[in-house]
């Protein structure tokens, strides 16, 4: 195989994509004849074909490291796994379709004039659809038909859709990196891009931002805020005659109460008016499901409240299909603040678009607002002493 030409493609990669440099010296190469042009596996080996080599220029060679890197750096095929465990598809035919919405989301960032685009490589028009999206948004608007026809050849290694290649090392194959390593370099590449504003793309800068602010799981976070504020000090505490109090002995003839940690209760209220959509309130359902079982599964001690201007229907948490939501008027979260400090609550939960005015006092109870997803300039200023969540989107 022609290394010498290979490398010179490398280092003329580097140059015109400089942010990605700690990534293209990560791969290390595997002469395969097997592979039909360039592939990757998930352990940043990069197989190569000795007669492809031969047959591309430099520049065009340059281009498809920065394309198969791009699979690797993108957890492509981290990513097929997870949709083909969620949608429960797998074999060739999904992982080709995988490898397709993959290239569909990496090429618009790949190539321009120094680094020209191959006349075979999928593009999102070429499958009818919009650029600018990510894989798992083509996976869902396209299936094998005509436009996908000239793409039956394609084949970038498992790295790039999670399915296995005959030519693969392995886990236990020379020269691959550890699950460390790749993240270090993931790291290093989204540090370049933070740091040099501008000398990338807005699909690598996205990429770079969620690398360094990763996503959370909402639901978790939800449940984590809801049993933080219900096992906060003084929550769920009373006092009680039932039980004499330890200082009681050192004041005969006093009868002192006993300090009594009792279950905590939470009031949620729900917003329904007419901003918030008929799925939302389907997923708020769920969240108050979520929020019992952060309780410890006592559903008795939730308090469910739909609000619009006005509170309009209070119920126990029982099933979520005999919950009444109803409203589509106005957003006033005030009225259903202090409606639900007259149950006496120990947690508030709000669950609301955010386009309301808030209480200007902190409640006497522990509030977690949980914000369905809206432009972040529609939000009303949440006020600092409530625990905010932001959910679904």
């Amino acid at each position: 195989m022609d290394l010498e030409k290979l490398y010179a493609a490398r280092l003329h990669a580097v140059r015109e994509r400089p942010y990605l440099a700690a990534a293209l010296f990560a791969l290390h190469v595997v002469e395969s004849p097997a592979t039909p042009t360039m592939a990757v596996d998930r352990h940043w080996r990069c197989y190569v074909s000795p007669a492809f080599v031969d047959r591309r220029t430099v520049p065009d060679l340059a281009g498809v490291w920065v394309h198969e890197v791009s699979h690797l750096l993108r957890d492509h095929h981290g990513r097929g796994d997870a949709y083909a465990a969620e949608h429960g598809v797998d074999g060739p035919g999904e992982r080709l379709r995988m490898n397709i919405a993959a290239d569909a989301e990496i090429n618009d960032d790949v190539y321009d004039a120094a680094l020209p685009m191959p006349p075979d490589a999928v593009r999102p028009e070429s499958l009818g659809l919009e650029a600018g999206e990510v894989m798992e948004f083509y996976l869902r608007r396209f299936t094998f038909g005509a436009r996908t026809q000239p793409f039956a050849w394609l084949d970038c290694g498992s790295g790039a859709d999670g399915g296995a290649r005959p030519w693969d090392l392995g886990p236990a194959g020379a020269r691959g990196l550890t699950t460390e390593e790749r993240d270090a370099v993931r790291f290093r590449v989204a540090h370049g891009i933070v740091g040099a504003p501008g000398d990338a793309p807005d699909g690598w800068k996205r990429w770079a931002e969620q690398v360094f602010h990763p996503p959370q799981p909402w639901r978790e976070l939800l449940g984590s805020a809801v049993r933080s504020a219900a096992s906060a000090a003084g929550v769920g505490e009373d006092y009680t005659y039932q039980r004499p109090g330890r200082r009681a002995t050192s004041l005969p003839g006093v009868v002192l109460p006993a300090l009594r940690r009792r279950p905590p209760s939470v009031c949620v209220v729900v917003d329904t008016s007419a901003s918030v959509s008929d799925r939302e309130l389907g997923s708020a359902l769920l969240e108050v499901t979520a929020i019992g079982r952060a309780l410890g599964g006592r559903r008795d001690l939730v308090t469910v409240m739909s609000c619009d201007a006005t509170v309009a229907t209070v119920g126990r948490f029982c099933r979520e299909r005999d919950i009444p939501l109803v409203g589509g008027g106005g957003t006033d979260m005030r009225a259903g603040v202090a409606a639900a400090l007259e149950r006496r609550p120990d947690v508030i939960v709000l669950l609301t678009d955010g386009q309301t005015p808030w209480p200007s006092a902190r409640p006497a109870a522990r509030t977690v607002v949980g914000l369905f997803p809206r432009p972040s300039e529609k939000w009303v200023a949440t006020p600092p002493w409530a625990r905010v969540v932001r959910v679904g989107g």
